[in-house]
């Protein structure tokens, strides 16, 4: 069946995220065992953070306490 739609005037918007001021283009991997992951896991929970956010607040945290 063929229908045909009414022209639109109305523009499309960009779609996709959003373009941020700072680019991330580097990745980070890491191993680590189970319990590890589950408390890694567990404590991002705990405080309504993901896990990068996470391991992210960590490094800043040895930034801050090491250097």
């Amino acid at each position: 069946m063929w229908y045909v739609e009414a022209e639109r005037s109305v523009a499309m918007g960009k779609r996709g995220r959003p373009k941020s001021d700072v680019t991330k283009e580097r990745i980070v991997t890491i191993r680590m065992s189970d319990a590890e992951y589950h408390a890694l896991k567990e404590y991002s929970d705990k405080h309504q953070q993901t896990i990068t956010e996470t391991i992210k607040t960590g490094v800043d945290l040895l930034y801050k306490t090491r250097l």
